[in-house]
């Protein structure tokens, strides 16, 4: 039966686009261009809505997507979209004249439309366009994959969304026009970063850009992209983090260095992971993982109240309250606090056990450090619903933070927690090139033991550090993961204009 529903489907969809294209031929043949090349617009859909008064009786020039079309016989009405609204337009056979009414007469949902007119009032009391001029911008062949093109009396009318997940993010044009609440998820995001640039730029600090194509990659616990370069014949890797550049400048002499950036890590896809993604990572000399914290703080609730007009969001019916200071907490008493268990100190035995009592999944080559990581993971992590700093991780499981100053096992960094979701790391940054030079070096160990996301020791970041880098605060926050957050969006996929997905029909 599901077979058979598709291939009916198919044959509607062929016929539609065939009574499309016949049109399109129509409009040829009356001497109608059904893509010219510009038209001008005096004002948007919102302009003259919220300026009624201000126009009312003028000629305004406006141009949109046509979305429903009710005729009566030599007028009709029509309400057509622009990126900042919808308005009714009001077309009379005797005001436009018969070529036009005959072009308004080819037209389909989805055709795109310049019109101008004198703005008036319906007897209903809407703000209506009284059409004198229409011109045909772009005629569309293929409608609006919505459930239907519904009729309700002698109006043609998109009814429902555009509800297919997968269809969604695989055409995120359509979606875009059909669901008027994604374009503002990609608003938010887009003032959610010209805000952060604001905010980091007041401070002072310098934007910057850094290689995407790298000989090394470094800065994160991560399996690369590679491709090749032909002309070197070297490969080449999509840089995973923009770290060890960043603090390569920071040596140079700069004081404050960040970049906002696409960065790419060949890695599974959930939730919470795309593998391209966009990173905002930050590097202030002479400051450490305390200065950091003040400044995400408020940060973060600085673009809320910019952004959304209030520090306090809902997630799931729960309110998230962003105002500083937020909760500082050490990791290992976290997982005291929610498994019972002490795991500081322990050893490999130890923790195997721990986690096989918290039936937490594991791999015969992790370490201490990655053990302690996945408990938390598992069993922390999701009740770090309010904001959280996470603090003073395993020296395992950071090979590029600064030890700490009152327990060498442990590194100062920490990780801001909001809605039980990590949006960011943090360290002070470890500046000794010889204690760095064995991170590397036991990094290497794990990957010899079959640790695909171990770092690469890169001998220019460690010359680097030789020349003497200050005392270094860094900082990387999930994007992505802020805006998902600031939306309440359920998945990075709805956040992100075209997210990555499997070639059609596999």
């Amino acid at each position: 039966m599901q077979a058979n529903n598709k291939h009916q489907e198919l044959e509607d969809l062929n016929q539609v686009m065939q009574n499309r294209r016949e049109k399109l031929e129509r409009l040829r043949e009356i001497g109608v261009n059904p893509y010219p090349y510009k038209f001008r617009r005096t004002h948007s859909s919102r302009a003259i809505l919220n300026d009624a008064d201000k126009v009312m009786g003028k000629n305004v020039s406006v141009a949109g997507r046509l979305m429903s079309i009710r005729g009566h016989g030599k007028a009709s009405f029509a309400h057509a979209i622009d990126s900042e609204g919808k308005i009714q337009i009001y077309v009379r056979k005797d005001q436009v004249g018969d070529k036009n009414y005959e072009v308004f007469e080819l037209l389909d949902i989805g055709d795109i439309i310049g019109i101008s007119g004198e703005v008036f009032v319906t007897r209903t009391g809407e703000t209506t366009i009284k059409v004198s001029d229409l011109q045909l911008l772009s005629k569309t062949l293929r409608p609006l994959p919505i459930v239907k093109e519904k009729v309700e009396g002698e109006e043609k009318v998109v009814y429902d969304q555009f509800a297919d997940l997968e269809q969604r993010y695989r055409q995120r044009y359509v979606d875009l026009v059909v669901n008027p609440d994604v374009r503002k998820v990609f608003e938010t995001r887009a003032k959610i970063i010209s805000t952060m640039r604001k905010f980091l730029d007041d401070k002072g600090y310098l934007e910057v850009e850094t290689p995407i194509l790298q000989p090394i990659y470094g800065g994160a616990s991560a399996r690369p992209f590679v491709t090749h370069h032909n002309t070197l014949d070297i490969d080449l890797y999509l840089r995973i983090a923009d770290e060890l550049y960043l603090k390569r400048l920071i040596v140079g002499g700069f004081d404050g260095v960040y970049e906002i950036s696409k960065d790419f890590r060949n890695e599974g896809m959930d939730r919470f992971h795309n593998p391209e993604f966009t990173m905002m990572e930050l590097y202030v000399a002479f400051e450490d993982y305390h200065f950091m914290m003040d400044l995400v703080e408020e940060m973060i609730s600085s673009i809320a109240n910019e952004v959304l007009g209030t520090s306090k969001l809902s997630h799931h019916g729960e309110e998230i309250d962003l105002s500083p200071p937020w909760r500082r907490a050490k990791l290992f008493d976290l997982v005291k606090e929610y498994t019972g268990k002490n795991l500081y100190g322990k050893n490999l035995e130890d923790l195997r056990k721990a986690a096989e009592d918290l039936d937490v999944k594991t791999e015969t080559f992790w370490r201490e450090g990655k053990l302690i990581d996945e408990i938390f993971s598992e069993r922390v992590e999701p009740h770090l619903v309010q904001p959280t700093f996470v603090t003073d991780y395993p020296v395992e499981l950071s090979p590029l933070a600064k030890r700490h100053r009152d327990d060498p096992r442990l590194v100062e960094r920490f990780e801001p927690f909001l809605t039980g979701r990590e949006i960011g790391n943090a360290f002070s940054e470890l500046n000794d090139p010889l204690d760095q030079r064995e991170r590397f070096l036991a990094q290497k160990q794990l990957a010899d033991l079959g640790d695909e996301e171990a770092q690469m020791l890169d001998e220019d970041y460690l010359r680097a550090l030789e020349y003497g880098m200050p005392p270094t605060a860094g900082l990387g926050i999930g994007i992505d993961r802020l805006v998902m957050l600031f939306t309440d969006q359920p998945s990075i996929r709805d956040v992100i204009f075209f997210p990555q997905m499997r070639p059609e029909g596999k």
